[in-house]
């Protein structure tokens, strides 16, 4: 079944009356793409205690959401409880923003806004501005860790994209038979500026979903260098 971008409303669908309304646009955090429209400031909404996120009451506050729908997961929360959240993410990075308890949108009182995930300035006019995204991550040792999902097959070696979960790369060789990881070894340090003996292949010998880790760069560094390259 296809991925849908779904655009949830709270039972007043205009914005609240009176010279006093205001509202608040909120981006991703890690590409900026637009995801929540309200009308009251995050900081000011309550949190839950189990994850700290922001708690946004439908019946009180406008709730107008950009999102894809995630699926549903379960949690394992004190005293043997369970939870179940019903998970959304940007359109734009597919990054987890917000959830909520109930499966049918329109019938969650509430939208549990993940902490940290939101952003009140877009970064739309400078993406290098935007905060390093979750698949690049730095380690102890001066190391930082790519997460790199390949496409394999493909015309040229690229990097298409640069999302909340991996790198996308292509590349002209299979990648499941281990083949494609001398090919992407190069690539990655022709674009990064650096030599073999400075980056590892640390998981995913033989299969699309790789991990490399680099070394002499911080993950700011990393990430810069491969919005660079970026050839959609």
């Amino acid at each position: 079944m296809p991925k849908r971008t779904t655009h949830t409303y709270s039972s007043e669908d205009a914005a609240p009356d009176g010279p006093e309304s205001e509202l608040f646009v909120y981006h991703c955090k890690h590409c900026a793409s637009h995801v929540l429209i309200t009308d009251m400031q995050l900081q000011k909404m309550p949190r839950r205690k189990t994850d700290n996120a922001y708690v946004l009451d439908k019946k009180r506050h406008l709730a107008r959401l950009n999102i894809k729908e995630a699926g549903k997961v379960v949690l394992r929360r004190g005293e043997g409880k369970l939870e179940r959240q019903f998970r959304m993410k940007c359109v734009g990075c597919e990054l987890f923003v917000c959830y909520r308890s109930e499966e049918d949108p329109e019938a969650a009182p509430f939208i549990y806004v993940i902490d940290g995930a939101l952003s009140s300035i877009a970064a739309e006019t400078n993406p290098q501005d935007a905060p390093v995204p979750p698949c690049i991550s730095q380690l102890d040792g001066g190391l930082v860790q790519v997460a790199i999902e390949v496409e394999d097959r493909a015309h040229r070696s690229a990097i298409t994209r640069v999302n909340a979960d991996d790198v996308r790369v292509t590349v002209a060789a299979p990648a499941t038979r281990g083949e494609a990881n001398s090919e992407l070894l190069e690539f990655m340090g022709k674009v990064l500026g650096l030599r073999l003996n400075q980056m590892t292949l640390q998981r995913g010998w033989n299969s699309k979903s790789k991990l490399l880790v680099v070394e002499d760069m911080s993950a700011r560094e990393v990430y810069e260098k491969l919005l660079e390259a970026v050839q959609p």
